[in-house]
């Protein structure tokens, strides 16, 4: 533990200007991000005395080191910094929400010829619009199903439009009215895109106008006594009202706006967000988080704005965000509101009438949200607990192993051997520190050999990060010097309390010569082999046997079946990659560009080794040199019997041999390489 003191800037080192400031722990990783209109004023309150802090501002100051600062011109760059930072470094002190499920939200692909509306989920991508987001997918699809009557945009993949356009049938949709297809040319793509962009204006909120312009064509179809387009018409503007049913009107005056509230207690907090469009709930997230930084619902608010709105533009950014408490630099934070907008946005809290009422809900959603999460985290906390304390008492442990990290070794018949590593942080998956490797020192088949290799690589990069900080003295030729630290969170950084290894007596044997010919002595190992399940310490002739039910043991079986799934997704992956490689992968230098440039031109593999040197060159981007690597690839790979026509048996020949790639003419191919440099 630090003493503020010893890092605390001198008098008159800190300019009293906009700036934003990082503290740096030991092992000069950032651990607080935060920004200031007077950066010394705002650094001078940390280094008070303690017991006058907040405790958890005094747990960040006597975790922290060292502090440094980055001064800007306005408030506005000091925000979009720090939002900057915080997403960069993911420093543990400050307040990062994170999403309790991923939201689902309508999108339609208008960067494609033919746009297409699906559900998406994930980041957003350029050229897409999107609506939502909703709280479940099969919302989504009942508005889609209900407006393709009026609006036939496509909604099938990319492999079926494909499809259909071969066969020149549309699939069933088409046949239903349901999709216009554009695939069989009913309509141009102009028609189409049209189409799209009426659906996107009715999603957006612009309802009056088409269903007025429909009423209107109903009612003159029926004084024409075209009673069954009436009929049709009729049916349209009724399937576009339920769908309009589904968001019921919260703001009369057709706002376009976003609430947000929060619901806090001193260790957690909720936040919840609704997205009005046009006066109507169009979407709905929430956030749960930890409070571990002294903040505020102003500060709350801060944070969910700038996690909200990052990464977002344009429309994605209402004219009006409604909030339960206004931050400390609201007017800074409107003008980047505005700035990611394009034109004005208006921050402020709702006094009266239907806004209020609104908000109202929102923040009873907001409750019932972290009410939830608490009695969900109760259970589950209490769950992990006990089994982290009975993996403890098992294997005799000090104390529970709060980070557990399990290597798995796959293999396909001794090819393609990878290893993998998962860890496992207070009992939950940490995916962000998964690792995967491949084995280097030999080839074949030994998982004993396999697993020495991959704990001896994992803990030599831990040895570094401490030889970095001085903690550690490496033996001459031990570690290898790493590099500069940035200040972001490494993932060999924090060792294990506990390895677990997919295996028996000899694959937790090889784990444990490992640690010690490193001289790591602090980390516990143990195996849990499949058969019985059973858990095997070093040098013990007999297991340890976890009762059935114990939870201990589930957790153990947690950690070892996602390490392997971990390790045959990898070895599947590099298998497929292997079985995919042409001869063409093997030229260097050759990337896929100019490797899809090559087939493309010539039509095929088959065809692009018939051809000479010279025709290979005539391939924009394709030089000499390459293209004589090319034919030496292609040479090698002839295929051993020739050509069968599987229809007619017949043998196709080469009319040219002796000019195809694989087949050099009589004379030889003349190399750069054998030609030598022209001075």
């Amino acid at each position: 533990m630090a003493d503020p003191s010893s890092y605390r800037p001198k008098p008159g080192q800190v300019p009293d200007s906009p700036g934003v400031y990082r503290f740096r722990d030991e092992h000069r990783r950032v651990i607080y991000v935060g920004k200031a209109k007077s950066l010394r004023q705002r650094l001078a309150s940390y280094f008070q005395d303690i017991a006058g802090l907040h405790p958890r501002t005094a747990t960040m100051v006597t975790t922290a080191a060292s502090v440094e600062w980055t001064v800007v011109s306005t408030e506005v760059e000091a925000l979009q910094l720090e939002y900057t930072w915080i997403k960069e470094y993911d420093p543990r002190f400050n307040v990062k929400y994170r999403d309790d499920k991923s939201y689902p939200s309508l999108a339609v692909t208008m960067n494609e010829q033919y746009p297409r509306v699906q559900v998406m989920r994930g980041p957003k991508k350029k050229g897409v619009r999107y609506f939502g987001p909703y709280g479940h997918a099969w919302a989504i699809r009942e508005t889609v199903d209900l407006m393709l009557r009026v609006f036939p945009v496509r909604t099938c993949s990319a492999g079926v439009f494909k499809r259909s356009a071969q066969i020149g049938r549309p699939c069933l949709l088409g046949y239903i009215g349901k999709c216009s297809a554009p695939c069989v040319g009913r309509v141009t793509p102009e028609e189409h895109r049209e189409l799209a962009e009426d659906f996107c204006d009715f999603m957006a909120g612009r309802t009056g106008t088409y269903l007025s312009r429909l009423e209107k064509e109903m009612h003159e179809a029926a004084e024409e006594m075209e009673y069954e387009k009436a009929a049709r018409l009729r049916d349209d503007i009724g399937a576009l009202r339920r769908a309009m049913e589904k968001n019921a009107v919260v703001l009369a005056d057709a706002t376009d706006a976003d609430l947000v509230a929060v619901a806090e207690d001193e260790l957690e907090a909720a936040v919840q967000i609704f997205h009005v469009r046009g006066g109507r709930v169009r979407g709905q997230r929430g956030w749960v988080t930890d409070k571990v930084e002294a903040v505020d619902t102003a500060g709350l608010v801060e944070h969910a704005l700038q996690q909200l709105y990052g990464e977002e533009t344009g429309e994605s950014v209402p004219k009006e965000v409604l909030v339960p408490a206004l931050p400390e630099d609201t007017p800074a934070l409107s003008q980047w509101l505005a700035e990611r907008r394009g034109s004005g946005v208006s921050l402020r809290i709702p006094q009266r009438g239907d806004k209020k009422a609104l908000m109202e809900t929102v923040h009873r959603n907001a409750q019932q949200s972290l009410a939830l999460h608490k009695t969900k985290r109760a259970s589950d906390l209490t769950t992990r607990s006990r089994a982290l304390e009975e993996i403890a008492e098992a294997l005799e442990l000090d104390s529970a192993p709060l980070r557990i990290e399990c290597f798995d070794i796959s293999h396909l018949q001794g090819d393609d051997v990878v290893a993998s590593m998962v860890v496992f942080e207070d009992g939950l998956a940490r995916k962000s520190e998964y690792r995967r490797f491949q084995i280097k020192t030999f080839e074949g088949q030994d998982d004993v050999r396999s697993m020495h290799e991959v704990v001896s690589r994992r803990f030599r990069r831990y040895l570094q990060e401490k030889l970095k900080t001085g903690e550690w003295e490496a033996q001459e030729g031990e570690a290898p010097e790493a590099p500069e630290d940035d200040g972001r969170a490494k993932r060999f950084a924090y060792p294990p309390q506990l390895v677990v290894v997919d295996g028996g007596q000899p694959q937790v044997a090889a784990a444990k010569r490992a640690l010690e010919e490193l001289g790591v002595d602090d980390v516990a190992v143990c195996g849990l082999a499949k058969r019985l399940e059973e858990v095997w310490l070093p040098g013990e002739d007999d297991p340890v046997v976890l009762p059935r039910t114990s939870e201990g043991l589930y957790l153990l079986q947690r950690v070892r079946d996602e390490a392997h799934r971990f390790a045959i997704r990898y070895q599947r992956n590099k298998r497929g990659k292997r079985l995919k490689a042409g001869a063409l992968d093997e030229v260097p230098g050759l990337g896929e560009s100019r490797r899809q440039a090559l087939v493309k031109h010539f039509g095929s593999v088959k065809k692009l080794r018939q051809a000479t040197i010279d025709q290979i060159c005539e391939v924009p981007g394709i030089g000499r040199k390459t293209a004589e690597a090319v034919a030496v690839a292609l040479a090698r790979s002839v295929p051993a019997g020739p050509a069968v026509n599987t229809a007619t048996g017949e043998i196709i020949e080469d009319e040219n041999p002796a000019q195809r790639v694989g087949a050099p003419p009589s004379g030889g191919w003349e190399t750069s390489s054998e030609r030598g440099t022209e001075q």
